[in-house]
């Protein structure tokens, strides 16, 4: 799981500025609409003025008509006010769905593009409230904060310079509290930053726990662990609760200091003002209009903490989503290796390299292993003739999985490498190297998806009927013609709603429905019965005869499917022969292959 990570030491600015490429687009719109929403609150600040206007002269000469005109002002300024915003929301609407749907898609192809190892770090859930919450911060963001910021400025701004020319003395009253808002803003926006974060990277965790007792539901029933479960579920929702409480906290304090001390002010000013009308010092209109901008000011003052607090959530949910975005895609690899090894790759296979699949000298360690440990393989060296099939055998824990996951490459070679038919792998573009390899693996994964879809995912070009029916039959997987809408029904997530033995048949039908030149298969028949698995092995001897194969095997009967067996041991390829010849002249090959060492891996 992604840990928390606590956001001190970083501008919210510079941060939301990331957003610009996905905004300039839709910039022309956005301008707009900022535009539109100044002039419609600039229009506000006119009011006060028209009010100064019509006590000063129409109401203290006792003109009825004159009352009027001003009130059929007011009325138009107040329905221009109104229309205005109204334009501004239409401006927005569109472009920002559009900005999010943007973002959303970027970062979907962007974890399709991340290698494996990322995806063994982070937590699903995540990753899931980076596309779905933080994206939603953003929009809003972008629709509200972004827009009302500027235009709050400029309207405090005016409104400062209106009250100013009105009565400067009254003017510097309500200046009064400039200074402790401004750094009570400046504190609160530090303080809020760190919470924000943890309280985002909280969801993210409680999103895993949903989305794990879901997919885990039958395991949580099988051992009755529901309680524990509903308890760690607690716990989460606990602390999250407690930091949002905390964001609630930290959110009172700005609000009181931003209300209380221009409120003060304001009543302050009007003391003062009423105490120069009786002196005669100032008009009637002057201090109605000064006190009526000075209250039209109360919103976009009162609303700078509610921005601020929105801005920071802002800048953290962009903060989540760069890590994501930032991360190394697989394809920006590639360009190294296809450089380096252009020559062969555009030239053919290497001359004095041997055809087939060949892992040469190849070691391997987890990126995030411990500093210091060995290395999971060790200098392997390995040939698979071409269409040659060869068994992979090992105890639990050998790296039997972890070597397969090397040839598509899955994970990357930590020194050595691997070739098919004399071409590096790591020359090739990944989607060349998964054209030519099929990999089906010990754990069947489905998609939400028709059988025929599912299947149909291992064909490199469009494939039809026939070979989605001779997939089938090779994996013994003509259930799927039995199903309610056939190869078109949906198998649910996760394919769950079919056994184990029938999710593993589908996989491999998956494997070979493309014909590959190279097929890795991770112990493929491990979820079979005893009549199936016999039917599943003739079919595959047709497959096998025509493809360079490398498989998993834990039992005897899926060793037999090979030509030749390789040992794995201690990360080294220990012994490789024939079946009968291993079982007679390596006594560790024996008592695997007579089950005295139970083996999963």
């Amino acid at each position: 799981m992604a840990t928390t990570r606590e956001t001190t030491d970083r501008s919210a600015v510079r941060t939301l500025l990331r957003l610009w490429p996905y905004v300039r687009p839709v910039r022309a719109r956005l301008f707009t609409a900022a535009f539109v929403a100044v002039v419609a609150s600039c229009t506000g600040l006119v009011i006060p003025l028209v009010l100064k206007w019509m006590v000063d002269g129409p109401v203290a000469s006792r003109d009825p008509a004159g009352v009027w005109l001003g009130a059929l002002y007011l009325l138009l300024l107040g329905i221009a006010e109104a229309v205005l915003f109204g334009i501004r929301r239409w401006l927005v609407a569109r472009p920002l769905s559009h900005v999010e749907a943007e973002m959303r898609a970027a970062l979907y192809r962007r974890l399709q593009r991340l290698p494996v190892a990322f995806h063994d770090r982070w937590a699903s859930g995540q990753l899931l409230s980076r596309g779905t919450t933080d994206l939603m911060l953003l929009r809003m963001f972008l629709a509200f904060p972004l827009t009302f910021l500027l235009v709050n400025g400029v309207t405090i701004l005016v409104g400062l310079v209106i009250m100013l020319l009105q009565d400067w003395v009254l003017g510097l009253v309500i200046l009064g509290p400039a200074v402790p808002v401004v750094w009570t803003c400046v504190v609160f926006e530090r303080r809020y930053a760190q919470v924000a974060r943890r309280a985002q990277d909280q969801i993210g965790d409680l999103t895993t726990l949903v989305e794990e007792s879901v997919l885990g539901i039958r395991v949580i029933k099988g051992f009755g662990r529901h309680r524990s479960q509903a308890r760690a579920f607690r716990e989460l929702a606990g602390r999250l609760r407690g930091t949002e409480l905390r964001k609630a906290r930290l959110l009172a304090t700005i609000w009181g200091v931003i209300v209380t001390l221009p409120e003060v002010a304001i009543g302050a000013a009007l003391v003062l003002g009423v105490l120069r009308v009786a002196d005669g010092q100032l008009s009637a209109g002057t201090l109605v209009a000064f006190l009526s901008t000075a209250l039209a000011l109360r919103w976009p003052v009162d609303s700078i903490g509610f921005l601020l607090a929105m801005s920071q959530e802002a800048a953290t949910a962009t903060e989540r989503y760069f890590e994501v975005m930032d991360e190394e895609p697989e394809d920006r690899l590639d360009g190294g290796g296809a450089a380096a090894g252009g020559a062969r790759s555009r030239g053919g296979a290497d001359p004095a390299a041997a055809p087939g699949l060949r892992f040469e000298n190849v070691s391997f360690r987890y990126p995030d292993a411990p500093p210091g440990s060995p290395p999971l393989l060790t200098a392997v060296d390995l040939h698979v003739r071409p269409g040659e099939s060869m068994a992979l055998v090992g105890a639990t824990g050998s790296g039997k999985t972890t070597l397969t996951a090397l040839v598509p490459r899955l994970h990357e070679v930590t020194s050595g490498r691997i070739t098919l038919n004399g071409v590096d792998i790591a020359a090739m573009s990944r989607e060349e190297l998964r054209g030519r390899v099929a990999v089906a693996f010990e754990e069947p994964t489905l998609f939400s998806a028709s059988v025929g879809e599912n299947v149909l995912m291992g064909a490199r070009d469009a494939a039809g009927k026939a070979e989605l029916d001779r997939a089938l039959a090779i994996a013994q997987a003509d259930f799927a013609h039995a199903l309610p809408q056939g190869t078109d029904t949906r198998v649910g997530e996760q394919g769950l709603s079919l056994s184990g033995g029938q999710r593993q048949r589908l996989a491999l039908a998956r494997a070979v429905v493309g014909r590959p030149e190279f097929l890795v298969l991770d112990d493929p028949l491990s979820a079979l019965d005893v009549h199936t698995e016999a039917a599943v092995e003739a079919a595959l001897r047709q497959v096998l005869a025509d493809t360079t194969a490398l498989i998993v095997a834990h039992r005897p009967s899926t060793v037999l499917l090979a030509d030749r067996v390789a040992l794995l041991s201690g990360g080294r390829i220990a012994a490789v022969g024939t079946h009968q010849q291993l079982l007679r002249e390596n006594a560790e090959y024996a008592r695997l292959m007579s089950g005295e060492q139970e083996d999963s891996r």
